[in-house]
This record gives C-alpha cells, sequence and structure tokens, in this order.
C-alpha cells in the first residue's frame, strides 16, 4: 500500500535518471515551475542526475545507486523517472535484489525507456506502478501541461487520467516491452488490457515486435489492446504496406485478441497516466 498523500505533512517525490543525463538548467526549470504550480509537493533531485558517462547519467553503478538510495528511502513518496533514452535495462540485476521494505511504499512514473523498471517493478509486486509524463517532457512544445499532469495527480488533486477498462490496465512503449521478452522481467500480463505506443521505429520492427509479444505465453490471454500514438515512423526502402495499427490488428486477429481502440499515449504533451493493474473506476 501506497503512503496516503493526506497522512503525510509534505509528499516528497524523488527524481533520478535510469538512462541518460539532465542539464542543470534544465532542472532548475522543473523545480520552479513545480514550486509555482504544487508548492505542497517537495521535488528531490539526486544529484546522479547531473552525472555524464558517454550516453548515461553515470556509469551503471551510480545509477543503481541513486535509485536504492531513493527507493529503500522512507521518507520519500515517489520516484519520478527523469528521462528516457536508453539504459533502465542495464540496471534491472542491480536494484532488484537490494530493494527493501519502504520501496515497497512508493509510487514509480515514467514512460519509455523506463519501462523496463516499470516492468521489473510490477512483476516483483513492489510499489504503485505508472505510466505516464516524465521532468524532460517539459522541454516539448507545451511540455508544462504534461509536467502539471504529473504533478496534479502525485498530488492527488484532481487530474486527466486513464480511467481503465473493466480489466486491469498496463502501458508500454512497445520495442522496449519486446526487448523484456525471455528475461525474468516481464510480468505476465494475461487478463490486462495492454496499451502500447512507440516512436521512431520503421514499421518492419513495429511488426517484429508484435511478433515477439505474440510468441509470449501471456499474449494470447489478453483481455484486449489499445494503441497509443506511433510516431516519426521512417519511410521505408521497400513499402511496408501496413499502418502501426494495422500491424496491431493483424496480431491481435491471430490470437483473437479484441483491439478495443485508441489510447491516450504516447511521446506527446497529452500522454497521460496509465497505473498498471487498475481496473475502470480504481483510477479516479
Amino acid at each position: 500500500m501506497v503512503t496516503d498523500r493526506q497522512n503525510s505533512d509534505r509528499f516528497t517525490i524523488a527524481i533520478m535518471a535510469p538512462a541518460r543525463a539532465l542539464e542543470p538548467a534544465f532542472v532548475e526549470q522543473v523545480r520552479t515551475y513545480a514550486a509555482r504550480h504544487a508548492p505542497e509537493l517537495e521535488l528531490r533531485f539526486h544529484p546522479q542526475c547531473l552525472l555524464r558517462h558517454g550516453h548515461f547519467a553515470g556509469e551503471d553503478a551510480a545509477r543503481a545507486t541513486a535509485f536504492l538510495d531513493l527507493a529503500n528511502d522512507p521518507g520519500v513518496n515517489a520516484i519520478w523517472f527523469a528521462r528516457g533514452g536508453y539504459g533502465s535495462g542495464r540496471l534491472l540485476d542491480l536494484v532488484l535484489p537490494g530493494l527493501g521494505a519502504p520501496a515497497r511504499d512508493k509510487i514509480y512514473l515514467g514512460y519509455s525507456d523506463t519501462g523496463c523498471l516499470l516492468s521489473a517493478l510490477y512483476k516483483a509486486g513492489i510499489g504503485e506502478v505508472w505510466h505516464g509524463p516524465m521532468p524532460a517532457d517539459i522541454l516539448r512544445t507545451g511540455g508544462e501541461a504534461a509536467i502539471a499532469r504529473a504533478l496534479d495527480t502525485l498530488a492527488g488533486t484532481s487530474a486527466p487520467v486513464w480511467t481503465g477498462d473493466a480489466a486491469p490496465a498496463a502501458a508500454f512503449n512497445l520495442t522496449v516491452l519486446a526487448s523484456l521478452c525471455g528475461s525474468p522481467y516481464l510480468p505476465d500480463l494475461s487478463g490486462h488490457v495492454l496499451h502500447l505506443e512507440d516512436v521512431g521505429e520503421y514499421a518492419y520492427r513495429i511488426d517484429r515486435a508484435f511478433f515477439t509479444l505474440a510468441s509470449t505465453d501471456w499474449f494470447p490471454h489478453l483481455a484486449g489492446l489499445r494503441l497509443g500514438l506511433f510516431s516519426d515512423i521512417p519511410e521505408n526502402d521497400v513499402d511496408f504496406a501496413m499502418s502501426a495499427r494495422e500491424i496491431a490488428a493483424h496480431w491481435a486477429a491471430r490470437h483473437d485478441i479484441p483491439v478495443l481502440g485508441d489510447s491516450p499515449i504516447g511521446h506527446h504533451v497529452d500522454n497521460q497516466i496509465v497505473r498498471f493493474g487498475r481496473t475502470q473506476g480504481e483510477n479516479t
């Protein structure tokens, strides 16, 4: 059970970067906006966010240590992943064994590459797992709306949130979820409505990812699929002749999975929060 916001003097949100680093000016931009929009919240940026080691926000060990520091801190109510890029999956075997009791009393919020951590946490039954905006979204045109959505939902005030289906929800970047197949960090999503989105992938790679998902034991037992935004799909030198939604419909039909319509997720400022495991009425 996650800490009740109404019973806490100050709801503390800790931010760490499991993949790429943040710029100092960007940290101040988010901190300033949050102080103005939701002064009742405390934002705590871990110093690791500013580290650099090639592509990553510090070496794997530094990123893992930052995550464990925050996850095992009983004074932290939520961990808000700073941004995606690539790198979260490199931390899973470093952090899962070290999570203590305080880690189970938290919200974990992110999307895209951080889906690796969301997946592993959800499978382990650790905390509340939310797919939704990250601090880096403030850099998008109109991105303050995405930050406000995350802060308002974490604060427990009124905010536009996916209200769910009759079956429990899970939401992922398609490529990230497919990359977890065969790993010990992939949850059994039987009976879930699975929300999927992606960005910058060729149509044939989208098809390949669906093939990979369809090879799991649980895919045929999904309660349904919902498709978010599949954006910036490059042109193939030989036309694949199927859109992302047509590809999804093809694999869903092969396994008699209902396609329930659109999902309000994706790499855009309108990316909505989907709470894993929640059903209709439990998200509001």
